[in-house]
């Protein structure tokens, strides 16, 4: 766009699309989305400014066609808004999408940029999501709705746990679970872990 206006939502658009064809979640980009959120308040403030000069504070109508320059300013800072606010939509629709996803796959992907990737945000949206889909998956204890439809080449893999958990009770006894520890553990005894982010597969 033009006079500047929109470089940084570009910005978003090309992670965003580069995010499309990857295997794992890009960080946040928390600097560029401030800047855009920034830019959307400058406009704002800019628009109420002409508005409340044109207008001699409200106490007379805004007719265009007698301010012209002032018209086409405020089109120009009400159609940066429209633009700099469906690229945020979009930019947090695709990550919380991929996070979703991520959920239902039972946390057998993007397990190693949980920390690193995801804000504060994002990371209780992960934990919260998780949570429903165990909830939803709840009545039918048999039968794995997170689960793949390829049969697993081993029951067990190694993890690594990357927050403190403590005691978990499986088919085999009490396995504790403390940060950097490191295990040979049943899958189906920790999906639901490794999808909050609490542990990380190796294998």
């Amino acid at each position: 766009m033009e006079n500047g206006l929109g470089n940084q939502s570009n910005k978003l658009i090309q992670d965003s699309r580069r995010t499309v064809y990857l295997d794992y979640l890009p960080p946040y980009q928390t600097d560029t989305v401030n800047e855009v959120v920034r830019e959307i308040r400058v406009a704002d403030r800019e628009s109420l400014g002409i508005l409340q000069t044109v207008t001699n504070g409200g106490e007379i109508a805004f007719n265009p066609m007698e301010h012209p320059s002032e018209a086409a300013s405020l089109l120009m800072f009400h159609t940066s808004n429209l633009y700099n606010k469906r690229c945020l939509m979009a930019y947090h629709n695709l990550r919380l999408r991929r996070i979703r996803q991520y959920c239902w796959s039972g946390g057998k992907r993007m397990e190693s940029c949980i920390d690193t990737s995801l804000n504060q945000a994002e990371q209780e949206y992960l934990f919260r999501y998780s949570e429903l889909v165990a909830a939803y998956k709840g009545p039918w204890v048999d039968l794995d709705l997170t689960g793949s439809l390829v049969p697993p080449k081993n029951l067990f893999i190694d993890v690594r746990v990357l927050k403190d958990v403590g005691d978990i009770e499986t088919e085999f006894g009490t396995i504790s679970l403390t940060k950097n520890s490191q295990l040979y553990i049943r899958a189906t005894d920790v999906e639901r872990l490794i999808a909050q982010g609490y542990l990380v597969r190796l294998s």
